[in-house]
């Protein structure tokens, strides 16, 4: 895991080192010579109490703790709503795992079959019964606590590696309101430990999962770039690759930077590119050719195109009494219970529980004016009595909301930066109303003083970049083909929520690993 020099004779080049990329190096590594190419660092584990501290005082905003932001990281946001990029994405060994929430759920039976279960979006070529077992292998592999007590969830093989998180006690609260409105309560998957898992602790309740776990009982994808590395892997940090070479059928090389200025080719029988649903196209695009003039993997003209995120609803205010909030940093309690009725009307949607709701009695004291007797009066006042819920929301693929290049700005190695263009359908928004409606009449219910809604008017995403090199039978309609290889190049993959014909509405990092994995087995056998 040192130097920054070529390797000769690689089998298979990955870029980037997040969970896809991660898993892809580490299943490909026991057989294969193997080279990662990072674009940001590789962070010190010791420092992540420090993250911590920064992440929790109010003079930081949540890009500084992973560093992001200045020229490597600058963006565009073209579109009819601004896209926040920088807000929850980390460039490093880890990628968005280092500060994810870690939500694991599986997509629903018919999120891969929308066109013909709901009337609307395409069908994926590949259905749930294709991703099941690595499904299962992903749930084994990132760590994975959970229970079976959801009985809106798509059908399992085998349990949960680790036990569920128990219920929170705000939980509790939400469970007498929602029995009384009829609404079912269930356990939340998490990819963190309930329990000591894979040379990891168990979570001890730092609760600053987003944006730091400082103890790693939360899944990252370090494990899978430490492991690759023990294989045999090279991986090499601080790397950004700057454009793929390529003749009309394959991937020659990639060429990447090097903090002192250099640039290197990178030569590999395979390439996987998994560098995000932003990166990916942007990669595709800056690589354009004589025989790719519109990006490469192109033919289609859907490379950056079809851009999608999960949309949020969400509902909180105060009851008048203890409710213990940001005892817990993640939510352990869901709601299926409206997923599977969605139409071409009405998306699916799932609503979580939050057990973080209002600030946290450290942030309130590090922003307080006051200080002694009085700051600790008005933390006993005005403390632990807020409650909230939240909602994702699925966005259909829209023409009008994709990732292209920003003509007028460049990046620090004088790229065109990612121009982010998003748009959101009136689908989305009426299912956002529908969520709103659910949520307030169980803050009614509890007797809650409603203090906010998030709305149609004022949704925002959930960072979850889905679409832009869709997957698709037919080489016309999309990027990659089932085994999401590109149509185009017979020796480059795409292992990424990029490839996601439709999002659904479940948190997409299990999808993702399952995908790596299948991906890593058809690269093996084209390796053969």
């Amino acid at each position: 895991m040192s130097g920054r020099t070529p390797v000769e004779g690689a089998d298979v080049c990955v870029v980037g080192a997040g969970p896809a990329g991660g898993i892809v190096a580490d299943r490909l590594a026991a057989d294969h010579e193997v080279v990662v190419l990072e674009a940001g660092p590789r962070f010190d584990p010791a420092e992540r109490t420090d993250r911590q501290e920064r992440a929790i005082r109010p003079a930081y905003d949540r890009p500084d703790v992973w560093e992001m932001g200045g020229p490597r990281d600058a963006h565009s946001a073209s579109g009819e709503r601004f896209y926040p990029l920088n807000h929850a994405r980390v460039k490093g060994i880890g990628g968005s795992t280092l500060h994810w929430q870690g939500m694991v759920m599986r997509l629903h039976e018919d999120d891969f079959n929308s066109g013909s279960a709901r009337g609307v979006g395409p069908d994926w070529p590949v259905d749930y019964a294709d991703l099941r077992p690595y499904y299962a292998e992903a749930e084994r592999e990132l760590g994975v606590s959970g229970a079976d007590d959801n009985p809106y969830a798509p059908p399992r093989e085998e349990p949960h590696p680790m036990p569920a998180f128990p219920p929170s006690y705000s939980d509790s609260l939400f469970a007498e309101a929602c029995e009384e409105l009829e609404i079912d309560m269930h356990s939340v998957p998490n990819a963190r430990n309930s329990e000591p898992y894979d040379g990891r602790p168990e979570c001890v309740g730092y609760g600053t999962c987003q944006p730091v776990c400082p103890s790693g009982a939360k899944y990252d994808a370090t494990t899978h770039i430490e492991s690759a590395a023990a294989r045999g892997a090279m991986v090499i940090d601080r790397a950004p690759v700057q454009r793929l070479e390529h003749d009309a059928d394959r991937v020659t090389a990639a060429v990447y930077a090097t903090p002192d200025g250099e640039r290197h080719r990178q030569e590999a029988d395979a390439v996987v590119v998994a560098c995000g649903g932003v990166e990916t196209p942007r990669l595709l695009l800056l690589s354009e050719s004589t025989d790719y003039p519109d990006g490469l993997a192109n033919s289609s003209g859907l490379v950056g195109r079809l851009f999608m995120d999960h949309l949020f609803a969400g509902a909180g205010g105060v009851l008048e009494e203890p409710t213990r909030q940001n005892h817990v940093g993640f939510y352990t309690s869901g709601c299926d219970q409206f997923y599977d009725d969605a139409d071409a009307e009405v998306a699916p949607f799932k609503l979580e529980f939050f057990n973080y709701a209002g600030p946290s009695p450290v942030e309130t004291a590090l922003s307080a004016d006051e200080w002694g007797d009085d700051l600790l009066e008005g933390l006993r006042d005005s403390y632990g009595n807020h409650v909230a819920m939240g909602a994702l929301v699925e966005q259909l693929p829209r023409e009008d909301s994709y990732v292209g290049l920003d003509p007028d700005r460049t990046d620090d190695h004088g790229n065109p930066v990612p121009d982010v263009h998003w748009s959101v359908g009136d689908r989305a928004l009426r299912t956002i109303e529908r969520a709103n409606e659910i949520q307030t009449a169980v803050l009614e219910e509890l007797g809650a003083e409603i203090e906010w809604v998030a709305g149609p008017d004022d949704t925002g995403p959930a960072y979850h970049h889905m679409g832009t090199t869709r997957m698709s039978d037919d080489p016309g309609a999309g990027v990659v083909d089932a085994d999401c290889r590109t149509h185009d190049l017979e020796n480059c993959w795409v292992a990424s929520s990029s490839v996601f014909p439709t999002g659904g509405a479940m948190n997409p990092t299990l999808t993702i690993a399952a995908l790596a994995l299948r991906v890593a087995d058809h690269v093996d056998g084209a390796l053969r």
